[in-house]
């Protein structure tokens, strides 16, 4: 009966420690400090103070079509797919596939997750098991009970008790061997009374959202980066080509004028001018070569390859078609598609948390723990009643002098805080900024394109009339190298107006969030890596 009874003594503390346990955790579900609340998106807001023209200016020359803005439409994902560009579409995805701040920010990602994870592993009871055996050899002459075997409560000696000695001495115990196993759970837990692990969950949940909205970055600026180094190279091809061809009409020039020397019709001053200005036009081409192979080697970065992996996609203005219908987001959707704002409104999140955090580190601490275990000299009998132990420990730890330290975090939190609200503000204002600033870049470039055109059309009908009118004597040479100088430049300004169309229009879709939202499934950006969404 006794084994049974202590049986029943030893069950009942234990169930009334997970019972305790149990309670515990229901009761911890407040947190103490503010509650984020999710910042409200500026009203009434607008691109400019005025309204802004509803569709652009028109030129007749490639990359001179008139583009709408049409208020409200989404953003696809592909809009790069908008210029019509097989080539460009392979560059993209394989900038996707091989360049290594995207593998970077996805890590990152799942490092911050996974931070998450083994915070609000913190919400559960700690429990380890143990499990030990020793074997000990005590001396038998000091005295006492020395260990026996342990089994139905009975202690049964294992010493041997030697004669007495032939001068009457009392007899002693010999050393004693033995095995003790002992096998014990220990159980731990700390009840989020006041929401300091709460808070500490949510400030890591909040740089896991900002983390994943960081990559989403990472996809549209490399996307962007492709679009804009393609339309640079085919810019530079075309203002190459557009040298080449001024090279030869200087270099046309240059021989009339040694013809008209040799038959005496021109002066040597003037061949020794178109010498120089050949010489002069020249010196654009290396410059220009330099910045058409480093605008190569970028491209061969963009999609991860080193400088010596030729990359099989070249690009022309030509090839290139200008979207003609451009999505203009509402003002009120950009902080939600921005994910540099969104970004910062999950740092705002992580700043509003802490502040809970500090408030909960000056409050009281609770910990219980306790143990459930049995100890025998043979194996099998280690958890007969006899050997069973267990213990149960509350702790209450209430900080009462530590400096000041604890009220200056709680402080600093607050002023974190508010830099975070501010910081938040100014990443809001730069979006906008940045909306507007490809509108009016946009509307800019179709009015400068339009110029440019009628300029190079004006500056060729007059260069073309000069050079007959030259070859004829009608005309000094100073006229003839007035009217090349003015084609040149006009020519140049043209092409360079007909890039930054292009340019700007890619600007606009990253302005806009660059459609990161509307991700396919079978992207090859992650969807499955995500936290909650607090959009």
């Amino acid at each position: 009966m006794t084994p049974r009874l202590i049986h029943k003594v030893t069950e009942r503390p234990f169930s009334r420690v997970m019972g305790a346990l149990t309670v515990l955790a229901l009761i911890s579900g407040c947190a103490v400090g503010p509650n984020f609340k999710r910042p409200v998106a500026p009203k009434d807001v607008e691109y400019a103070p005025k309204p802004l023209p509803e569709a652009s200016a028109s030129a007749p020359v490639q990359g001179g079509d008139v583009q709408r803005f049409v208020k409200g439409r989404d953003i696809p994902f592909e809009w790069w797919k908008l210029f019509e560009s097989e080539k460009l579409n392979a560059l993209i995805q394989e900038a996707f596939r091989k360049n290594p701040t995207i593998e970077s920010a996805l890590a990152a990602l799942r490092q911050a997750q996974e931070l998450v994870y083994a915070q609000q592993g913190l919400y559960y009871p700690t429990v380890s098991a143990s499990y030990n055996v020793e074997r000990q050899q005590l001396a038998g002459n000091l005295g006492g009970n020395s260990p026996g075997i342990q089994g139905n409560g009975q202690v049964i000696a294992t010493t041997q008790n030697t004669p007495q000695d032939q001068g009457g001495h009392a007899p002693f115990n010999g050393p004693v061997t033995f095995n003790m196993h002992t096998a014990q759970v220990d159980v731990g837990f700390t009840p989020d009374v006041f929401g300091l692990n709460r808070r500490q969950v949510e400030t890591l949940d909040a740089q896991a959202q900002s983390q994943r909205l960081e990559l989403e970055a990472t996809y549209i600026t490399l996307s962007s980066n492709v679009v804009a180094a393609a339309i640079q190279e085919a810019s530079l091809r075309a203002q190459i080509d557009s040298t080449k061809k001024i090279i030869e009409v200087n270099a046309h020039s240059l021989k009339i004028l040694q013809d008209q020397f040799k038959l005496g019709y021109a002066m040597g001053i003037d061949v020794a001018a178109q010498e120089a200005a050949l010489a002069q036009v020249e010196q654009l081409l290396p410059p220009l070569d330099k910045q058409f192979e480093q605008n190569r080697d970028l491209i061969r970065a963009l999609v991860g390859h080193l400088p010596n992996e030729e990359v099989e996609e070249t690009f022309e203005l030509s090839s290139l078609k200008l979207p003609q219908e451009l999505p203009l987001s509402l003002p009120s959707k950009i902080i939600e598609q921005r994910p540099d704002v969104r970004a910062a409104m999950e740092q705002l999140r992580a700043a509003n948390a802490q502040v809970g955090v500090a408030i909960a580190n000056r409050l009281p601490q609770f910990t219980i723990s306790g143990s459930y275990g049995g100890v025998a000299s043979q194996l099998p009998q280690i958890f007969d009643p006899g050997g069973l132990f267990w213990t149960l420990v509350g702790n209450v730890t209430q900080p009462v002098f530590e400096g000041g330290t604890l009220l200056h975090r709680q402080r600093a939190a607050d002023q974190a805080l508010l830099q975070a609200a501010a910081q938040y503000r100014s990443t809001v204002i730069t979006a906008y900024q940045n909306v507007a600033d490809s509108l009016h870049a946009l509307l800019s470039d179709a009015d400068n394109l339009a110029a440019a055109v009628k300029a190079e059309s004006a500056a060729q009908r007059t260069l073309d009339i000069t050079l007959k009118q030259q070859e004829k004597g009608y005309v000094n040479y100073l006229t003839l190298l007035s009217a090349q100088q003015a084609y040149e430049q006009a020519l140049i300004t043209r092409v360079q107006a007909q890039a930054n169309r292009y340019s700007d229009t890619a600007a606009l879709f990253q302005a806009l969030g660059g459609g990161w939202w509307n991700r396919p499934v079978d992207s090859t950006a992650p969807t499955s890596v995500q936290t909650s969404d607090h959009r």
